[in-house]
């Protein structure tokens, strides 16, 4: 396979072509220096990630028709023997046979495939009309696009103190919903250490640990040393607080 790689002025310095996003020119260029010396290109996610492309770039290049799909994941470069042309000593036929078996060459000498209608000479610039691409090939291009990006966890939305009182009302709890959201509003909705993840998850918790505890039970409470300061009488969401801070021990 020839070493080195060339590129038209009249494709590279086009309007199309500059039009384009800074990632998918890139992409195009890496592609280019990487492709067999018939133009195609095996790996195209692997040449996304080497240049530091995206999914997106590849996707404007497939629009605008720079690259031809074909439903084995493979891709070729439309206008290749455009912009290279090699000796006969130093050209390596491409290993892809069949999909070059599925194209042909226009009057500019670009590639097209051979179901493509036939329309308006592109005169050696790429077209931006509305061509579309088929979607079997792109979702077999980027079949695992959905698998590798990473969900996305869903914003905690702090709760009114109306939104509280209805969910109390509709599972019958009884319990103050104001207390519930200045509690934790004062400790910046956290539950422990951690960032709160449901809400209603722990009114349900603040619930039932309200019908586990007596009012009015009778604690010993502790100074930080456990040393006993007194005897008194302790509701349960002052305990709930003091066992929380470490104050209150069994």
């Amino acid at each position: 396979m020839a070493e080195r790689r060339m590129f038209a002025k009249t494709i590279v310095l086009s309007d199309a072509f500059l039009d384009m996003p800074l990632g998918a020119r890139c992409l195009y260029m890496t592609m280019s220096m990487l492709a067999d010396d018939d133009g195609f290109v095996n790996s195209p996610k692997s040449i996304i990630r080497q240049c530091g492309a995206s999914l997106d770039d590849l996707n404007v290049l497939l629009a605008k028709r720079f690259i031809l799909p074909f439903d084995n994941g493979v891709i070729v470069i439309k206008h290749w023997r455009i912009n290279n042309y090699l000796r006969n000593d130093r050209y390596k036929e491409t290993a892809y046979l069949d999909e070059k078996n599925q194209l042909e060459l226009d009057a500019n000498g670009a590639y097209k495939l051979k179901s493509e209608d036939v329309g308006i000479p592109n005169i050696g610039i790429p077209s931006i009309g509305k061509d579309s691409i088929g979607k079997n090939s792109i979702d077999n291009i980027l079949s695992d696009k959905s698998d590798k990006q990473p969900q996305q966890r869903k914003r905690f939305v702090k709760p009114s103190v109306e939104e509280i009182q209805s969910y109390c009302n509709e599972k019958g709890y009884v319990m103050d919903p104001q207390y519930f959201f200045d509690y934790y509003e004062a400790k910046g909705w956290l539950v422990g250490k951690t960032p709160m993840k449901d809400w209603k998850a722990a009114v349900r918790n603040w619930a039932k640990n309200e019908k586990e505890w007596k009012p009015k039970k009778e604690e010993k409470v502790f100074q930080s040393t456990g040393s006993t300061i007194e005897k008194k009488e302790v509701d349960p969401e002052t305990e709930r607080m003091m066992r929380e801070y470490g104050i209150l021990e069994d």
